[in-house]
C-alpha cells in the first residue's frame, strides 16, 4: 500500500542551498516511489527581507554579511556548483552579480500554490534557474511573468497579483509562522508539519527519513 507524505519546503529563492537541497530531494522522491507519495507545498522565507528594490553586489553582500573574504566567496561557490551538479542544477556562480528582494516571487508562489502543487513546483524551479543558472532579478516583474507562462500560470491573473498587494498579508502572515516555531535558515524540510530535516541534505538522507516516517506510528505533537 502507498503512503502518503505531506513535505512543506521552507525556502527563499535566492537561497543555493535552497535548490541544491530541492534537486536532492526530487531524487530522494524518485527513489522511493511508488511506495511512498508526497504532496509538496513550498513555504515563504525571507534571506533579506529588507534588500533594497536596486539590490546588492552578490560577493560584497556574502563578505559582509558572514565576515569572509573574497577568496573564500569564491570558493564557496565552486563548492555550491559542484553540490549542485550532483543532483542535476547547474550554478553559474558568475552570472549571479546581485542579491535581490524575493517578497514578489513568494507572493507568485503562493497564488500558484492555490492553482496546483504540479504549477508551484514548476514556478519555484524557475525561479531557481532564472537566478542561479541566467543570473536574472527575482524583483523584476518582467521576468516573473515570463516564468509564470512557462509555469503554465496566466499572465493576466499574475500581472494584477504583481500590481497590487494581493497576497501580501497571507505570504507574510506564513513567514511568521514558521520563524516563530524556530525555522531561521533554509532551506527548512518539514515532514507531515513534525519532522524537520535541515540544509542541502543528500538524498540518501532524505530517502532514510521519508521511508523511517512512512512507517512510524503518529506523532502526538505537530506543527500548526
Amino acid at each position: 500500500m502507498t503512503s502518503k507524505l505531506r513535505i512543506d519546503f521552507v525556502s527563499d529563492v535566492s537561497c543555493p542551498w535552497c535548490a541544491v537541497g530541492l534537486g536532492s530531494l526530487e531524487q530522494a522522491l524518485a527513489r522511493v516511489a511508488p511506495d511512498i507519495a508526497v504532496e509538496l507545498h513550498f513555504q515563504p522565507f525571507e534571506l533579506n527581507p529588507q534588500m533594497a528594490p536596486e539590490g546588492e553586489d552578490a560577493i560584497e553582500h556574502v563578505r559582509a554579511k558572514y565576515g569572509i573574504s573574497e577568496a573564500q566567496v569564491r570558493a564557496n561557490g565552486e563548492r555550491l556548483r559542484a553540490r549542485g551538479a550532483e543532483v542535476g542544477f547547474a550554478f553559474d556562480i558568475d552570472k549571479r552579480k546581485r542579491v535581490w528582494n524575493t517578497f514578489d516571487a513568494h507572493r507568485l508562489l503562493h497564488w500558484a500554490e492555490l492553482e496546483g502543487p504540479d504549477a508551484q513546483l514548476m514556478l519555484k524551479k524557475a525561479l531557481f534557474e532564472a537566478y542561479f543558472i541566467d543570473g536574472e532579478s527575482p524583483s523584476d516583474h518582467a521576468t516573473l511573468l515570463r516564468l509564470v507562462i512557462g509555469a503554465g500560470l496566466d499572465e493576466k491573473r499574475a500581472a494584477e497579483i504583481l500590481a497590487s498587494d494581493e497576497f501580501a498579508a497571507e505570504t507574510r502572515a506564513t513567514e511568521r509562522l514558521y520563524t516563530e516555531a524556530g525555522i531561521h535558515s533554509v532551506p527548512a524540510i518539514i515532514i507531515d508539519r513534525q519532522h524537520l530535516i535541515s540544509g542541502g541534505q543528500p538524498p540518501e538522507v532524505f530517502e532514510r527519513a521519508l521511508r523511517q516516517i512512512a512507517g512510524a506510528a503518529p506523532a502526538t505533537t505537530a506543527l500548526a
